[in-house]
This record gives structure tokens, C-alpha cells and sequence, in this order.
């Protein structure tokens, strides 16, 4: 069975399951009377296109939706009794009006002021109708997390989850697609609170470049996850929420885009609510091309025969044609008004052709300059599978709440390079590799939370996670002597990776006075299992078990000065899991000039993290700098070395320790009616220990002990011309950072957007160019007692996009039903973090 038969199947059956549960809340729907009624304005004007909401005041689920036609007027089916209606429309204020439906007929008509007409009063009671002004900030702090609203980037518009990382406070995206927070790139991603087979089995950039931006509802950076989230990740959690509408009637918008290098994406999220049940499907697909350039340029320094290398001068360029399509679609269905099952699918496909060129100069102790060229032509099929399902049940209206889910998810790669080299004109070998990776994961979780008294909460949970990569991984090569192929015997193998983690945790949050405080602890167990062969008759075969068992505290505590204006002080302690392909022995081949080496003898790194903060939000501002320290153990660190043919190998060891201490600064700022500021600074300091001395692969001991400073800073500009036209300029900088043996250059680039609302207020024309000034790529120096290298990287040039969405609305929000307040939380947050 083909990808293309699997997805139809896939799809087919989901969309045949929603539409029987539909169906199915009709048949069981009560007996309704259809009213009809008319929105106009403050001078009898009729209100096109107007959404009409009415909210049951007894049950929720009897709440429905309309939309006014050209003329201003609605028409729907509503079951007999007390409604809040709801009127929304562009360049009108909300309204809202109670009404007694008894029988069917015309309501009559409803009156609406227009925008113009607002005072400086956020709120006002006018003839039984209540006038609400909202506004939303794209940043607001909460009491162990940071919430980042991507709608208001225009930089990003039509772009991707890299791109919309790239502008997240606290997050930089370095030029291969790294993604580190605070100067560390050992970020755990989750997708709605969990792990997503997504983003692949090692959270790759193509990963982040095939979920759409306009399918990214918020980002939460938690930068010290407290024990009710899994340990993983030292620098952090990312948990990327994706769109789910709560809106009643059908609601949604489409999204295209062209660019250059050349690209096209086309998106949509649609949603559809009626009484208890509601219906959503995101999913779309894009080409893109992409460019990486990489520049390598040595100096050796222990030539001692003829034919030894003095220097080596290398550039890899590499062109990529991708195509990528997802689909996510699932239901919600409400029982009663307290317990709820969800249930989700998705499927997301990556394809690529990529063909590349690596140009090798020599210049040896003889005198004489060869040169190599390495010709690779590859492709790359993704296939990724994902099966949500949850129960929520409320046992009441003060808080006390049970959460079960399962996931159930797979994916697989299949990656084939060709490689034809020749030395100085002349066919010298050809190489053929095949990698195939598969990954199956199942987590279940139960999450339940107690509210204590009027001020205080307990919560507890468990976890499983069972994770199963498998590898198998062919090199063959043939050469212009033995033009048969055969293979590499080291580097082609079969391996087994499966590990399995049980946690469980217990957290309590209380308030005395102004001080809130909230202590947890977490416990995981975890057993990781490696199996492992090739073909080399002298590797001896592995069958390894590596546990743990580790405790987790974590401490937070808040003191409000004021509403909205308080102190954080937070501990947490953290894990570091070596990823599966750090453990094989020889991960990959696609250089044999550059080639990565695993350590099966890799042990996880551990940090403690402490954080002291402030947080101050005012309606035209936000201002929150936060001092941190982490201090890691076991620290994982890169040791790169030549082999006696020169060529260069990297391998992941545990060695020494790594300090990290800093000021991270997070503002916005609306300056004027036009004029909005939204930044990060920060200001860290750094030092690493450790000393690596193996003679078998350095002629010396090599130093990673180092001390320094650097920064990393983002500016956002946003202009607003008018109500409909806004451009955006964003610049982004990262300070150089050095250790013993490398330093890296700093550097910068300058984006730019510009929106552009049309339709009435349905349409969006949005331009934006990243790297304006094609500066954004990383440089470094290596220095070793045997060489020192140079290096160049852009992963991608300059780009430009066009896009257009298109949005189409019949209803509000649902309101859901009031809870207990959480006297622990930042006034500006709320309860929907994923508890892991």
C-alpha cells in the first residue's frame, strides 16, 4: 500500500466517523421553533455580515449561531428559553442583550453603536446592552510559563513554526534551525502538551517547517517547568498550541502563499459547533526550496610525510525542492456540562529532492594541490501518523477536575543518497545510502486536580511514555578498482533504541496573604534499551541497558505588590536524555570527510535551575527581566577530531560542567495609537569545564574550560497606518561566545512585514522578507593542538513571501462555566497548559 492509498484511507474514515457523530447530535437534538430578527445600526441602518450569538443561560450546549445576510438579517432553530445574544461586526462595538425565547417568530430588531462612538470607558451599560472594548497583548507572563500570541506577528504571516520561533521572547532559531532558549539548545517540544510524532523523531528543522504558522494558536515558553511537567529538556519546554475553534457555527480561514525561494503553501482551520458536539479540521500543504551553504577551510599542523594534508578548503552547497502536507481533524463531544471526550487524528507527509555539490582543495607537504568533488543527489519520505483521545470530567464548579488521555503515534523516514566522487577529474567511488527510521510511541497520562479550602490546590498525576526507534541503515560504495559494490561494514547496521519512562507527581499551590507559593515533586523512573550490529566481523554486538531513577523537586513562589505587579522566585530541577542517535555507535554516513560518531556509553546531564523575576503589566505595557543561573553536571559537550586520513569526526561526551547566569529582559510596550514595541534582551554570562584526553583520537588533551559574556537581543516595530494597514520591522542580533578551543562571531539580520486587512475585515494581504540584508549566517573558528578550522554556515538566503487569508465566521465563543479562581495565578493567565 502506497502513501497516497494510506492517506485517502486515513482520511476517508475520519471524515466518515464525523459525519455519523453528527448525525448522531441532530437525531438527539430537542424540539426547536426557528426565530428570525434583524441587527441595524444607531441610524436604522441594516448590519451586514453581522455574527449573532445566543448563549442558553441554563445549558450551554443549546447555545447556537447566525450570521445576517446582505440585508442585516438572521434566521436559525433555537430550543425555548433565556438567551444572552451576542452581536459582533466590524467596526461596531460587542453588544449583548438578554431575551426570553417562548415561540417562533421575528424578535424584532437589535441596535448596535459603531466603533466611532466609544468613550473612555471600557465597559458601559447602555439600555440593557453591555459595550466591551478587548484588547490582547502578544506577551503576558504567569506564574511558571510565558505565553506568546503569534497573531499579532506580521514577519511571520504564511510562514512556518520555525519562523514563528524565531520571534518568541526568550527563543532564537540559530541558521541551521537550532532552536535554543537562554544560549541552550537542549529545548524540549511539545505539540498541545505532549510529544507529536509531528515533529519527527529528533525535532529536525524540516520538522518545524512543515507546521504551518497560521495553524499556531500560542506558544508557552516555560523556561523552568515545574515537577507537574516531565523533566527533559535543561533549558526548557516549548508547548506548541495548535488551533481548536470553540466557537459556535461554522468558523474558519484559508490561507495561500507565494515566495521566493520559490514557495507555495496553501492552509485552512475549520470548525463547526451545534449543541454538543464540535467539529474541527486543519490541514494543508506547500512547496518550498531551500539553500544551505557550508564552508569548512583547515590548517594542520603535524604533516610529517609527503602525502600529509597542510590544508584543506571545503564548500558544500546543497538545493532543496520540499513538499510537505498535513491534516488534522477531531471532535469534542460534551456529555453533560461537566464531562467532556475528545478525540483527534492527524497525518503529516515531507518530501524532498535534494541535489548538492562539496568541493575539497588540498594542498599537501609535497607541494602538490589536489582536489576532490563530491557529487550527492538524495531524497527524503516522511510519514507521520498521530491518535489523540481524552476524557475530562469536572466533579464540580470549584475546581476539582480528572484528565485521562492516550496517544498513540508513528512515524517513518526513508532517506537515499547517492554519492559520485572524483579526485582531480577522475571517478575515484560511488556511494549509496539507504537510512530507514521508524518511531512508535504510545503516552498515557491522568492528571487530577483538588482544590483545598479557598486559597490552596493539590494536583497529582502519572505518565507512561513508551518510546521505540528503529534503525536500519545500508552504505555501499564501489570504487574505480573494485567496480563491484559492497559495503561499509562499519557503517551498515541494524539497531534497536526503546525506552520507557513511568513518572508520577504531587503538587501543592496555596496563597497567605500576598504571597503565593507553590511546591512539587516529581519522580521518573526511566529504562532505555539499545541493541545493536554491523557488518564488521571485530565490532563486537550490543545489547545494553541503561536505568534511572531520578527525583525532581521543584519550588515556586510569587509576593503581589499590586494586581499585575509582582516578584517570582522559582527552583527547578532537570534532565537531559542524550538523544537515540547519539547512542549508535555510527549514526549516519552522507561524508566521509565529515562524519558523526555516537557514544553508547552517553549518560543523560543534569541541571539545577533557579530564576528571580519581576513581572509588571499595565494596559499600555508589560515589562519582565528575569535573573537566572542554571548550573549542569555530566555537561554534554562536542569533541571534534581527525582521523589519520584527516578527516574530521564529531562525538557527544560527558565532560564537566556548564554555568549559565543571566538577565533575560521581555518587554511590550504601545508607545502611541501607532506605534507598538516588543522586545527581548538577554545578557548572559557562561563557563565550561572540562578536558578531554584520549590519545587515541587527540594528539593532546583538549581544553573545553572557558569563560565569557554575550548577548542576544530582539527588537519588534510594529507602525500602525491605519485600522486596516500595519508594517513591522524586527531586528535580531547574537553576541559572539568563546571557549578555549572556538569562537563564534556574532551576527545579525533585519526582517520586514506589512498587513494589510481587506473585505471587510474577512481578508488579510500580508508581505513579509527575512534577512533582508542576507546576513544571517554562523561563523567560527576551531583551534586544536593538530588543526584549526574555519567555518561558514547559512541555512538558508534571503526570502520573500505573499500570502492571502481569507476568514469566515457564524459565531462566538462559548462561554465556558465559571470555576473556583485560582488565587495562585497571574491575573492575565489561565488553566490551559498541558500537565504532563
Amino acid at each position: 500500500m502506497n502513501q497516497t492509498e494510506i492517506i485517502n484511507i486515513f482520511t476517508k474514515k475520519t471524515l466518515g466517523l464525523t459525519f455519523v457523530l453528527s448525525a448522531a447530535a441532530f437525531a438527539f437534538g430537542q424540539e426547536k421553533v426557528g426565530i428570525s430578527g434583524t441587527i441595524v445600526s444607531k441610524n436604522n441602518q441594516s448590519v451586514p455580515y453581522a455574527s449573532v450569538t445566543f448563549s442558553n443561560k441554563a445549558n450551554k450546549l443549546f447555545s447556537d449561531a447566525a450570521l445576517t445576510d446582505e440585508k442585516g438579517q438572521y434566521k436559525l432553530d433555537l430550543a425555548p428559553g433565556a438567551y444572552d445574544i451576542t452581536v459582533e461586526a466590524i467596526d461596531y462595538k460587542k453588544s449583548v442583550v438578554n431575551k426570553q425565547i417562548t415561540a417562533a417568530g421575528n424578535i424584532g430588531a437589535f441596535s448596535i453603536d459603531p466603533e466611532t462612538s466609544s468613550t473612555n470607558l471600557k465597559t458601559g451599560d447602555i439600555q440593557g446592552v453591555v459595550i466591551t472594548a478587548p484588547s490582547t497583548k502578544p506577551y503576558k507572563v504567569e506564574l511558571d510559563k510565558r505565553t506568546y500570541d503569534p497573531s499579532q506577528d506580521i514577519v511571520s504571516k504564511g510562514g512556518n513554526l520555525q519562523d514563528v520561533l524565531s520571534n518568541v521572547p526568550s527563543v532564537s532559531v540559530d541558521t541551521d534551525g537550532t532552536v535554543s532558549m537562554r544560549g541552550s539548545s537542549n529545548v524540549r517540544f511539545l505539540i498541545n502538551g505532549k510529544p507529536s510524532a509531528l515533529l519527527g523523531i529528533d525535532d529536525g528543522a524540516n520538522a518545524l517547517q512543515s507546521i504551518p504558522a497560521d495553524q499556531i494558536e500560542r506558544i508557552e515558553v516555560i523556561t523552568n517547568p515545574s515537577s507537574k511537567f516531565e523533566a527533559s529538556g535543561t533549558a526548557g519546554i516549548l508547548n506548541i498550541i495548535l488551533k481548536k475553534s470553540k466557537k459556535t457555527g461554522f468558523n474558519g480561514s484559508v490561507t495561500g502563499t507565494l515566495g521566493y525561494l520559490p514557495q507555495t503553501n496553501l492552509n485552512t482551520n475549520l470548525s463547526w459547533r451545534k449543541g454538543n458536539l464540535t467539529w474541527f479540521l486543519n490541514g494543508g500543504g506547500g512547496y518550498r526550496e531551500s539553500k544551505f551553504t557550508n564552508r569548512n577551510n583547515a590548517t594542520y599542523f603535524n604533516a610529517v610525510n609527503p602525502k600529509d594534508r597542510l590544508k584543506a578548503d571545503q564548500e558544500s552547497i546543497t538545493n532543496s525542492k520540499n513538499d510537505n502536507y498535513n491534516a488534522s481533524t477531531g471532535f469534542v463531544y460534551d456529555f453533560s456540562d461537566k464531562t467532556s471526550f475528545n478525540a483527534s487524528g492527524t497525518v503529516r507527509t515531507f518530501d524532498s529532492q535534494n541535489n548538492g555539490t562539496v568541493d575539497y582543495n588540498y594542498l599537501l607537504l609535497n607541494g602538490s594541490a589536489p582536489f576532490t568533488l563530491r557529487k550527492n543527489t538524495g531524497s527524503n519520505n516522511n510519514l507521520a501518523f498521530q491518535g489523540d483521545f481524552g476524557l475530562d470530567h469536572k466533579f464540580d464548579d470549584k475546581g476539582q477536575n480528572l484528565s485521562l488521555s492516550l496517544s498513540l503515534q508513528r512515524s517513518r523516514s526513508y532517506n537515499d543518497t547517492d554519492v559520485l566522487q572524483t579526485d582531480n577529474n577522475i571517478f575515484t567511488l560511488q556511494n549509496i545510502i539507504d537510512q530507514n527510521t521508524i518511531n512508535k510511541t504510545l503516552i498515557g497520562k491522568a492528571d487530577y486536580e483538588l482544590p483545598i479550602g479557598e486559597n490552596s490546590k493539590l494536583e497529582a498525576g502519572y505518565r507512561l511514555d513508551i518510546n521505540q526507534n528503529t534503525y536500519d541503515n545500508d552504505v555501499s560504495q564501489r570504487t574505480a578498482i573494485a567496480n563491484a559494490f559492497f559495503f561499509l561494514p562499519d557503517f551498515t547496521y541494524d539497531a534497536l533504541y526503546k525506552e520507557t519512562f513511568n513518572a508520577g507527581y504531587v503538587q501543592f499551590k496555596s496563597r497567605i496573604g500576598k504571597l503565593g507559593y507553590q511546591v512539587g515533586l516529581r519522580n521518573e523512573n526511566s529504562q532505555v534499551d539499545i541493541k545493536y550490529q554491523n557488518l564488521n566481523p571485530l565490532t563486537p554486538i550490543i545489547d545494553k541497558s541503561k536505568n534511572y531513577n531520578n527525583l525532581f523537586p521543584s519550588v515556586f513562589l510569587s509576593y503581589e505588590i499590586a494586581k499585575d505587579n509582582q516578584f517570582l522566585v522559582n527552583y527547578s530541577r532537570r534532565i537531559d536524555r542524550p538523544r537515540s542517535f547519539f547512542l549508535i555507535p555510527n549514526p549516519s554516513y552522507t561524508d566521509n570527510q565529515n562524519i558523526f560518531d555516537g557514544n553508547i556509553d552517553l549518560n543523560p546531564s543534569y541541571v539545577d535551575s533557579y530564576e528571580f523575576g519581576y513581572s509588571i503589566s499595565k494596559s499600555k505595557f508589560t515589562v519582565n527581566p528575569t535573573l537566572y543561573f542554571r548550573h549542569s553536571t555530566d555537561d554534554v559537550k562536542m569533541v571534534v577530531y581527525t582521523d589519520a586520513q584527516g578527516a574530521f569526526h564529531t562525538k557527544p561526551v560527558n565532560l564537566g560542567t556548564d554555568d549559565r547566569y543571566g538577565l533575560d529582559l521581555n518587554f511590550n510596550w504601545d508607545a502611541t495609537k501607532w506605534l507598538k514595541l516588543l522586545g527581548n534582551v538577554d545578557l548572559f554570562g557562561y563557563k565550561t569545564t572540562g578536558v578531554f584526553d584520549d590519545p587515541q583520537l587527540v594528539s593532546k588533551p583538549l581544553s573545553f574550560e572557558g569563560s565569557g559574556f554575550s548577548t542576544r537581543a530582539r527588537l519588534t516595530t510594529t507602525f500602525k497606518v491605519d485600522k486596516t494597514f500595519s508594517f513591522q520591522f524586527q531586528g535580531n542580533y547574537r553576541g559572539a561566545q568563546k571557549s578555549q578551543n572556538q569562537d563564534r562571531k556574532d551576527m545579525y539580520s533585519i526582517n520586514f512585514g506589512a498587513s494589510k486587512t481587506v473585505l471587510n475585515g474577512n481578508g488579510t494581504i500580508s508581505f513579509n522578507i527575512q534577512d533582508i540584508f542576507n546576513t544571517r549566517a554562523m561563523r567560527s573558528l576551531t583551534k586544536t593542538a593538530d588543526f584549526d578550522r574555519d567555518s561558514y554556515m547559512q541555512w538558508q538566503p534571503r526570502q520573500f513571501a505573499l500570502s492571502f487569508t481569507y476568514r469566515f465566521k457564524q459565531g462566538e465563543k462559548i462561554e465556558q462555566p465559571k470555576r473556583k479562581k485560582d488565587v495562585n495565578a497571574n491575573a492575565t493567565g489561565d488553566d490551559q497548559q498541558g500537565p504532563m
